[in-house]
């Protein structure tokens, strides 16, 4: 290859890369899902954080969309941005609480899947995505 890189390395990356997308959207995918197979429930917990329906229908929607939009590789960048976005204003908003150790747990992780989100939005989806393969068709 030009830039001295083999094909083994190239596919290798993007092997890693889906692997990766998956396990970012996968907690996304099933959050959102949760919430909306027990959406009474949902609504009883958001109220106790002074949560409005709305918002929780637009945070499922968003965990879900985004989620799929990572998993597939379609439009990965935009989504991998909304989530790490999403992931820093919910650190932020609901685990400031650094005395108690779990709430402290779940800001870094928070954080950290933050983290993974902009370095995707950054990489890209890698070859064995949607937006590769609609890339390859307009060509």
């Amino acid at each position: 290859m030009a830039d001295g890189k083999s094909s083994v390395d190239t596919r290798a990356r993007d092997v890693v890369l889906l692997i990766g997308r998956l396990l970012l959207a996968w907690i996304f995918l099933h959050e959102g899902t949760s919430l909306a197979l027990n959406f009474s429930g949902a609504i009883e917990m958001a109220a106790q954080y002074g949560l409005s329906v709305p918002l929780l229908v637009a945070t499922i929607a968003l965990q879900i969309g985004a989620g799929l939009s990572i998993a597939g590789g379609l439009l990965t960048r935009i989504g991998a941005t909304a989530l790490g976005l999403f992931c820093v204003a919910t650190a932020t908003l609901f685990h400031t609480n650094f005395s108690d150790q779990n709430e402290l747990l779940h800001f870094e992780k928070d954080l950290a899947i933050a983290g993974g989100m902009f370095v995707l939005a950054a990489v890209g989806a890698g070859s064995l995505s949607i937006d590769r393969w609609l890339s390859e068709r307009r060509k």
